[in-house]
């Protein structure tokens, strides 16, 4: 998640402007601080050889959310379908290469836009968005309820948050299709958490970081949620130089997590895990490790990496 605070003021008009948005948050909480959406369109799967085809879902509060379904590029039957929740920032077509090369290892891919975000519509929060996730893994269901396939659920930074909450309510709920594997990179710790990590980091906001984090729904830290996705198997992957999310987030939601999981440490910016080909194969060794029958009982640890 992108911090928008920690600015040298160069000039009166962008410490106005600072106290202008300091003050806005006051009076309306800081939610808002977790979205930055836009509806460009930067690039889409035919441009990069991909199939695929545009899906709208309405929601049961009145929204409509546009995703994109990519097949997987094989002949033979898809190994899974990955459902890829992507970051804070644009939208799906500047995301979409973190998944695109998926297809071509034989996995089918869904994605979607939350709402504000590309030609979703409404305005994004914490648990609209949530509610859209949901809707999106539910048309999903449908959408392979008579393949069998492994599901697989893979969220970057604020993707990853969502979909932590998403996996452990789905799996406390006993929903079906089961999931066969979660993975969460780049993901912070909790909503409230980082809130306050980034309000205290600057002088103008810090004396604000407890009343701002408050206003933020306490109901889905990472933290406390992560401990249901078991026995789903689980991957958190972090970086070391990760300069929007710290290291240490990965760390805590490692800590948090229950048996079976794993830790893929890497070394790129934010949610640039997958340039490095390395990290495309432990990924797909996890995936594919990990792609039978749903568990609905704990299973034997799998090893840290």
């Amino acid at each position: 998640m992108a911090s928008r605070y920690p600015h040298i003021f160069l000039n009166s008009k962008t410490l106005a402007a600072t106290v202008l948005v300091s003050l806005a948050l006051l009076q309306g909480g800081c939610s808002s601080v977790f979205f930055f959406p836009d509806n460009t369109i930067y690039i889409t799967p035919d441009r990069l050889n991909l199939e695929y085809e545009d899906v709208y879902l309405n929601t049961t509060d009145g929204e409509t959310l546009h995703g994109w379904w990519l097949p997987s590029l094989l002949d033979e039957p898809a190994k899974g379908t990955v459902y890829y929740l992507h970051g804070n920032a644009q939208n799906i077509s500047a995301h979409i290469l973190n998944a695109a090369w998926l297809p071509e290892q034989g996995f089918n891919v869904f994605t979607i836009d939350y709402r504000g975000y590309g030609q979703s519509t409404g305005a994004p929060d914490i648990e609209g968005a949530l509610h859209d996730v949901e809707t999106g893994l539910r048309w999903l269901a449908r959408h392979n309820s008579n393949t069998k396939q492994p599901l697989i659920i893979l969220g970057q930074s604020l993707g990853g948050a969502l979909g932590l909450v998403l996996a452990s309510e789905w799996q406390q709920r006993n929903e079906e299709p089961g999931l066969n594997s979660v993975i969460l990179d780049g993901t912070f710790s909790g909503f409230r958490y980082i809130a306050r990590e980034k309000l205290s980091s600057f002088w103008l906001t810090w004396p604000f970081q407890i009343p701002l984090s408050w206003t933020i729904p306490g109901d889905y830290e990472g933290t406390d949620k992560i401990t249901s996705i078991s026995p789903v198997p689980l991957m958190i992957i972090h970086s070391t130089r990760d300069s929007i999310i710290p290291f240490h987030h990965g760390v805590m939601l490692y800590d948090a997590a229950a048996q079976p999981k794993q830790f893929l440490q890497t070394d790129t910016p934010h949610a640039a895990t997958f340039i490095i080909p390395a990290y495309r194969e432990a990924v797909l060794e996890f995936i594919n490790h990990n792609a039978h029958t749903p568990q609905t009982e704990p299973k034997n640890q799998v090893p840290d990496i």
